[in-house]
């Protein structure tokens, strides 16, 4: 399998590049520092790798592969050069003097110096390998060049949830793939919540035998527009392969956080151990109505989406079954994070429970909210016995928050915000920032299923371009405690692969600048324009799936006048773009857009420009319209 993932890994850098003309030399996300310089230097088959220090093996060897494929040529491998022989060096010397993951590259006429140690020279490699344009007469020309670059963010993070929709082993290898490219250090691997219970625990088989199984999904839109599938779902992943995981992200430079799911979010688990609620012979609730596959009677994993009233109860039990599984859990996991969730914990069960308004009393805590937080603070203490740290949704605040965590923000930023100012560290992840990559990208009808009704909007790459994950309300010193920035991707309406891969490119990219770049360095029109374009235009020629965009200069909704002047840009090179203007859907059938279009509308009338973008792979974006006005009374917008 790493033979197959690493030829992923290279043959997506090695088909079709562009000139590296733009002022990032088309690296994302873009370096902290590029000096371009006058001068070349050819790679050809002359050329030597000089990596003399073991522990650069792996890097020099990935360097290496890339270049056969890319120029059909390996390079010489060699202790040293002699009689000026042109050279490729990868080395740690001088990077102490480096930023954690930082690295430099000194490109001459006559040799690529490359300094960096462990992840910092990793990444190095990945900004080198996407600078180098096509081989022309055997030869790859990169432009002399000096770039010295760090990270802004130590958390840079893209979340997986495998509980609503199972991923092979195969696409969890390559998702890891796709995050090393763009520098992502973190993987946040979601194993558990309502809908399945997706990682080995020997203690508890009835988690996997159980947990892991339900006997149907819902169809459509939540709750269940087109009835169930009546399709059996399951799967997990065995403590061997998530040994693989880890190992081969470990490989990537990338940490996996396990997320195991409580107090709510707990369905599944309580399936498999109804001794777990605070009610285990009530059934699961069902609506009579609602869409569902199989048997209603006892407890059930959820066929269907959203939150639900039957969470842990706070026994002893409760707590050992917990305490336990986290104990494998970070036996596998070597992270220094583990996160349990926290999100989205009904209080009703609890309510009802004479045990936990017993337990509420006898504990002097206030209330439900003060129970959770004795949940989550009796927890960490068992996760900071082991030497480890947690991480929770930012719902963990509620009724006080546990003394070492680390907070998520998803519900906007108040949660980050107020964590950081009593000195706790925050990872921003807010919906309404576009990090939700579970929402579509535009309103376009031709969006595929996604969920709705959050109230956070789209999620599309400009709007995720656009976002500080710093506060600007916090001071300079809790500022500091905001240590990274994480997209998330929930699989409710994602069923397999390449939906996922639909959802995360190109927002991915954004995501890799923001968690990476200076503020000062961002700049969104050299993003959109020459480096988005060039990096879809390699991705198109992969087996990879993606969201095309509109095309570059599209106006939004109306433009009002009597005269137009529309000037488009292909979003992905070697793109085309085709359009109408007579209310037609428009298709490779349509005019295809070669020059700035003129249209004059009479008075008191309208046109609709519709274009679509047509990538060379076949691959098509949704239609975007734009209404030419002149005084129409019934312009209606989406």
């Amino acid at each position: 399998m790493k033979k197959i993932s690493l030829l992923l890994l290279i043959t997506f850098f090695a088909l079709t590049s562009f000139a590296q003309t733009d002022i990032n030399m088309g690296i994302i996300p873009a370096p902290v520092s590029i000096k371009k310089n006058n001068g070349i230097f050819l790679l050809d088959k002359t050329v030597a790798l000089i990596s003399n220090e073991t522990a650069n093996a792996k890097t020099a060897d990935l360097l290496n592969a890339f270049i056969v494929k890319k120029g059909g040529f390996a390079l010489i491998e060699a202790k040293s050069t002699t009689n000026g022989q042109k050279a490729i060096v990868l080395t740690s010397v001088g990077a102490d003097k480096l930023p954690t993951e930082g690295y430099k590259i000194q490109i001459t006429k006559d040799q690529i110096k490359v300094v960096g140690k462990d992840a910092g020279l990793f990444y190095a490699v990945q900004s080198l390998m996407q600078l180098m344009p096509d081989k022309k007469d055997d030869k790859i020309t990169i432009q002399t060049a000096e770039i010295t670059d760090y990270p802004r963010f130590k958390y840079r993070g893209m979340h997986l949830d495998v509980s609503r929709h199972y991923f092979p082993l195969s696409f969890i290898k390559k998702y890891i793939d796709i995050l090393a490219m763009y520098k992502i250090n973190t993987f946040h691997w979601h194993l558990t919540d309502d809908q399945g219970w997706r990682i080995e625990i020997k203690q508890y088989p009835k988690l996997t035998s159980v947990g892991a199984k339900r006997s149907g999904t819902i169809v459509g839109n939540y709750p269940g527009t087109g009835g169930t599938d009546n399709i059996p779902h399951d799967g997990f992943y065995t403590q061997e392969e998530a040994k693989q995981v880890i190992a081969y992200a470990a490989s990537k430079y990338i940490n996996v956080v396990p997320e195991i799911e409580m107090p709510g979010h707990a369905s599944a688990a309580i399936a498999a151990y109804p001794e777990l609620s605070a009610f285990p012979e009530r059934d699961t609730w069902v609506g009579e109505k609602a869409p569902w596959s199989g048997d209603r009677k006892g407890k059930q994993v959820q066929q269907t989406w959203g939150v639900f009233d039957d969470v842990f109860v706070p026994t002893d039990n409760t707590f050992k079954f917990l305490e336990n599984v986290l104990d494998e859990v970070i036996a596998l996991f070597p992270s220094k994070y583990i996160h349990i969730g926290g999100d989205e914990c009904p209080k009703e069960y609890w309510k009802q429970s004479e045990f936990c308004q017993k337990f509420i009393k006898d504990n002097n805590l206030k209330d439900e909210h003060g129970l959770q937080s004795y949940f989550i603070q009796r927890i960490e203490k068992h996760v900071n016995a082991k030497g480890r740290s947690i991480i929770g949704w930012d719902e963990i605040l509620e009724g006080g928050l546990a003394p070492n965590a680390t907070v998520m923000s998803w519900r906007g930023e108040a949660g980050g915000i107020e964590a950081a100012k009593q000195n706790h560290d925050v990872i921003m992840t807010p919906g309404s920032a576009g990090l939700y990559f579970d929402h579509k990208a535009s309103a376009s009808p031709d969006e595929p299923l996604t969920i709705s009704g959050l109230g956070t909007g789209f999620s599309n790459f400009h709007k995720v371009y656009n976002y500080d994950p710093v506060p600007a309300v916090l001071t300079a010193e809790q500022k500091k405690y905001i240590v990274g920035v994480q997209a998330n991707v929930w699989t409710e309406y994602m069923e397999t692969p390449s939906k996922v891969e639909y959802m995360i490119f190109p927002k991915i990219y954004s995501l890799a600048e923001i968690a990476w770049t200076p503020v000062e360095k961002k700049d969104l029109k050299n993003f959109t324009e020459e480096r988005v374009p060039m990096h879809l235009a390699k991705l198109d020629q992969t087996n990879t799936n993606y969201w095309v965009p509109v095309p570059i200069g599209q106006p939004e909704k109306v433009l009002n006048g009597d005269s137009f002047t529309i000037d488009l840009k292909a979003p992905i090179a070697g793109a085309k773009i085709y359009y109408t203007l007579d209310n037609y859907r428009p298709s490779e059938n349509a005019t295809a857009y070669t020059n700035a279009i003129k249209v004059t509308v009479p008075q008191g009338q309208k046109k609709i420009l519709k274009t679509i973008v047509v990538t060379p792979s076949g691959k098509r974006s949704v239609v975007s319209e734009t209404i030419l006005n002149n005084g129409a009374t019934d312009v209606k917008t989406k």
